[in-house]
């Protein structure tokens, strides 16, 4: 299955009624099991959920604790990388050199990879005593 199809599949099932910015993602572990999300907002915003979290989450509720490739695809005009903590989210579970691919449903795409999006990326080496 094509990564970018699977987060552009997904896409119009986002839950973004106050901001009308609908996200789809989708991550494929070592084993080719691809998982998918969307963003779901709420009124309260901090509250809601990004679409790399929802396919992390799904991914984790499998069982599945490593990511081999990333799709995030939205309606806007460039392509827009993940937000700070969905960034970290993906260095939990992807190695610095997973591609991640950025798209706009207008068939725009920017290739980068996790360590790309979070070069400073912080790890629980830091927390050992």
């Amino acid at each position: 299955m094509d990564l970018l199809d699977a987060a552009r599949a997904v896409f119009p099932n986002a839950y973004a009624p106050y901001s009308k910015f609908n996200v789809g993602a989708a991550v494929r572990t070592r084993n080719g099991t691809v998982f998918q999300g969307v963003n779901v907002e709420n009124a309260a915003y901090p509250e809601g959920t990004c679409a790399e979290a929802g396919a992390i989450a799904a991914m984790c509720a499998a069982g599945e604790r490593e990511i081999v490739e990333v799709a995030v695809i939205a309606d806007c005009p460039e392509p827009v990388p993940p937000c700070g903590g969905c960034r970290q989210k993906l260095a939990e579970f992807a190695g610095r050199d997973v591609k991640v691919t950025l798209a706009t449903i207008q068939g725009k795409t920017l290739e980068t990879t996790v360590g790309g999006l979070l070069p400073g990326g912080f790890d629980a080496s830091f927390m050992e005593t």
